[in-house]
């Protein structure tokens, strides 16, 4: 069984950085897409960061370019999600995900999900 485990969230004020990890078992990474997503209260899964784990290849929202880094770490089958000048905005609990083929930024057509890490961005 397909099991992402999440790891790094936590509390920060403005401006501050973390860096989120997600483990993956038994999942064949070659080929297929991880990312994350993130999903503050009241509102809509929202998509973050995507990487194709063959090529590399990556896609930003635009409401992270430029401050978020999504990277991977094959030997440790282990994706990450590097955020700097976090904003409170950036509260939201954060998702790892992954599905079988290319990178879509829709939720629902993600295979896997991890239980998602809390982040919190004060002010």
């Amino acid at each position: 069984q397909v099991q992402l485990v999440e790891s790094g969230g936590g509390s920060v004020q403005a401006g501050g950085s973390l860096r989120l990890s997600c483990v993956a078992s038994k999942f064949t990474s070659a080929g297929n897409c991880m990312g994350w997503f993130r999903q503050a209260p009241g509102k809509e899964r929202e998509w973050v960061a995507l990487m194709h784990y063959s090529s590399g290849w990556a896609m930003y929202a635009d409401s992270v370019k430029g401050r978020f880094a999504i990277s991977q770490d094959n030997a440790k089958d282990t994706l990450y999600l590097q955020m700097n000048h976090l904003k409170p905005e950036d509260t939201s609990i954060y998702y790892c995900a992954a599905k079988i083929g290319g990178c879509f930024y829709k939720s629902d057509l993600y295979n896997y999900w991890g239980q998602g890490t809390q982040v919190t961005v004060s002010s």
